[in-house]
């Protein structure tokens, strides 16, 4: 029924959180977990940047426990815009390439916490564009302390990147970037999910409207938290960008909630969206567009 774009595991949880949560779910956990919400396959991504990840994860891991669950995982691949060479020409599609001669589907979640704008970001964009794959990023609110892709208000960074890249398919994440499905109140609101409807629309649904090679990845809370808190303009965001948005749940520690499950098959079950849209933004996308 569906295929999760976004999910995070380890074959060992490593240390816990710094709240002393287990880190990470392992592969069996998952598709237990799987099995009871109805979710067919889900993609990899592995934590590379120490920013994001206790313990950075190899490449090598997620194809390991993809080629031990072939039927149930699709892998990403991740590579920090520092590699190679910590230079902003460093020649990333040497990695790349070889990641997507192995089988990788895309690149993500890069979670490096620098500016969209900065020249090591911006390089690895540009390889990832020649090479052909995808990416997945988690947008941040600030520098220092956080983990993401800096971006201001308004998202100015992000819309230059999407002109500059037209061939990249960028998958959008994190609070930061669902947050502005609305006219923000408040800067705070960046950092959390905002609870209020969407009266005035963001420049979110206006970067959808205006950039083919935005996509948008529903995971987390903050990807329900979109839809959630305004279910009318949810429906009318789910039918109008209907072959761009992708179910994902992001599942890091064993406990991580899943309310989008329910929440999509209640919008099908009360016909507010019709059942061809629901299948798209439940699996038929990710099955397209990663080429399944």
């Amino acid at each position: 029924m569906f295929i999760d774009i976004h999910v995070h595991t380890r074959k060992r949880p490593g240390p816990p959180r710094l709240d002393g949560r287990q880190a990470y779910a392992t592969p069996e956990y998952l598709i237990e977990r799987y099995d009871k919400l109805g979710i067919e396959k889900a993609v990899l991504l592995p934590g590379v940047s120490p920013e994001c990840s206790t313990i950075p994860q190899s490449n090598q891991e997620i194809q390991e426990i993809c080629e031990e669950y072939p039927d149930r995982f699709i892998p990403f691949c991740n590579v920090d815009p520092r590699s190679l060479t910590n230079s902003a020409d460093s020649p990333l599609d040497h990695l790349l390439g070889y990641y997507k001669e192995q089988g990788f589907k895309g690149i993500g979640e890069v979670t490096a916490n620098l500016p969209i704008s900065d020249p090591f970001v911006q390089n690895l964009f540009k390889h990832a564009e020649n090479v052909g794959l995808p990416l997945t990023f988690h947008l941040a609110g600030q520098i220092g302390g956080i983990y993401g892709l800096y971006d201001e208000p308004g998202l100015p960074q992000l819309e230059r990147s999407l002109a500059r890249f037209p061939k990249l398919k960028f998958f959008a994440h994190s609070q930061t970037f669902w947050a502005e499905m609305g006219r923000l109140r408040t800067p705070a609101d960046r950092f959390g999910y905002p609870d209020y409807p969407i009266d005035e629309e963001g420049v979110v649904p206006k970067l959808f409207r205006r950039y083919e090679n935005l996509y948008g990845d529903l995971s987390a809370m903050s990807g329900y938290n979109a839809l959630a808190r305004d279910r009318e303009y949810a429906v009318q965001f789910l039918n109008e960008f209907q072959d761009r948005l992708m179910f994902g749940t992001d599942i890091c520690a064993p406990d991580t909630p899943t309310p989008l499950v329910d929440f999509l098959l209640q919008l099908r079950d009360e016909k507010l969206i019709s059942e061809e849209v629901f299948r798209k933004v439940a699996k038929e996308n990710a099955q397209r567009l990663l080429e399944l």
